[in-house]
């Protein structure tokens, strides 16, 4: 296992340098630095003020060079303008040429400054990924109790009624968009005109004029049930009918296997057969989407967020993108890189301890 581990841990560094290079070369193609002189400078300037302005800033170094300075591992730029001032990656108005360090990269944890938000891009990272994990964990605590029983009731009854009903919920879920569902739940449970709102203000059943709040923002500073029960809710039910359609199948080739039979032929409780001997086998396929779901949370969330005005990562990288912030939309892809890498590892060892017949060659 530590091998296994170890020669994965590889693999991941690997993979992570490779998947931030190209998102790295894309971010710094001609086009895009252009916008971003012109988006800081000033939208007038020539072509020969665009590339002095990017000289200066070391944006028109060689791409391998500029990956190093912005990982840390080769020494940050500088420029001497005509007066005689250093400027530099690692010079900013705490140091100086002389006291300034010499790598300042990511792996120092000097993640550039964000051109949108103008604050370091790690502050802004870790403000908006909190925000999304507190999503992320009610989500989860929704969808996957929920999508594992639909599954084995599902599953336990293959072919019956239960079955049929429930798969077809499973179906309906998956195929309804987040955006169509969001607005759905907006217009039937927080519309003080439309949906059960009015009638249940009118019978007195709620004293305010709407069910839920059609908006997150207040979720940003306080979470209550009133405020973030919609966005979760929309989420959770997307991605449910998926893991309950998993746990569905996998829970019926379960329970049509020899040692179930023989389970049921010495005299086992059909109740006891089910959690005893059909539940731990029938969760093994299961793990491994529930654990997809997690990268899938963080960064394919953005319609969630952006519908329920909630600003989270997803949201962030929205903005990252459509404002050309090259250095936060670097810093949103490491986050994303290394949460499916870790999120995969985890989900590897955890599929073998959950089936032993599963040996690492």
């Amino acid at each position: 296992m530590k091998q296994f581990i170890l020669r994965r841990l590889g693999t991941m560094v690997l993979t992570a340098l490779c998947l931030t290079f190209i998102v790295f070369v894309l971010t710094n193609l001609a086009p895009n630095l252009e916008k971003v002189a012109k988006n800081q400078g000033n939208a007038r300037m020539n072509d020969q003020e665009v590339h002095s302005w990017l000289e200066k800033r070391g944006y028109l170094a060689p791409l391998p060079i500029k990956y190093g300075q912005w990982l840390g591992v080769l020494p940050g730029y500088t420029h001497q303008a005509d007066d005689g001032v250093i400027t530099g990656r690692c010079i900013n108005k705490d140091n100086t040429a002389q006291t300034a360090p010499t790598f300042c990269g990511v792996l120092q944890g000097h993640w550039g400054i964000s051109t949108v938000f103008r604050k370091s891009v790690s502050s802004v990272i870790s403000e908006r990924l909190a925000l999304t994990g507190w999503l992320m964990m009610w989500v989860m605590i929704v969808m996957v109790p929920g999508a594992l029983i639909i599954g084995v009731f599902a599953g336990m009854r293959e072919g019956s009624r239960t079955d049929r009903s429930l798969s077809t919920v499973s179906i309906l879920t998956t195929a309804t968009p987040e955006y169509v569902s969001g607005v759905i739940f907006i217009a039937l449970l927080a519309s003080s005109k439309f949906g059960i709102s009015p009638l249940l203000h009118e019978w007195g059943w709620i004293e305010t004029k709407t069910l839920f709040k059609g908006t997150a923002t207040s979720a940003m500073k306080e979470i209550t049930f009133i405020n973030f029960f919609l966005p979760v809710i929309t989420i959770a039910l997307y991605g449910m009918g998926y893991i309950a359609r998993m746990t569905r199948a996998s829970m019926t080739e379960v329970m049509t296997a020899q040692y179930i039979r023989t389970a049921r032929l010495k005299g086992v409780s059909f109740p006891a057969v089910v959690m005893k001997h059909a539940l731990r086998n029938a969760l093994i396929a299961p793990f491994t989407v529930i654990m997809l779901q997690i990268p899938w949370l963080l960064n394919g969330v953005v319609i969630v967020e952006t519908l329920f005005n909630y600003k989270g990562f997803g949201w962030t990288l929205v903005q990252a993108a459509g404002n050309n912030d090259i250095e936060l939309l670097l810093g949103v892809s490491v986050v994303s890189v290394v949460v499916v890498l870790v999120t995969q590892l985890i989900s590897d060892i955890g599929y073998v301890y959950l089936n032993p017949r599963i040996r690492i060659s």
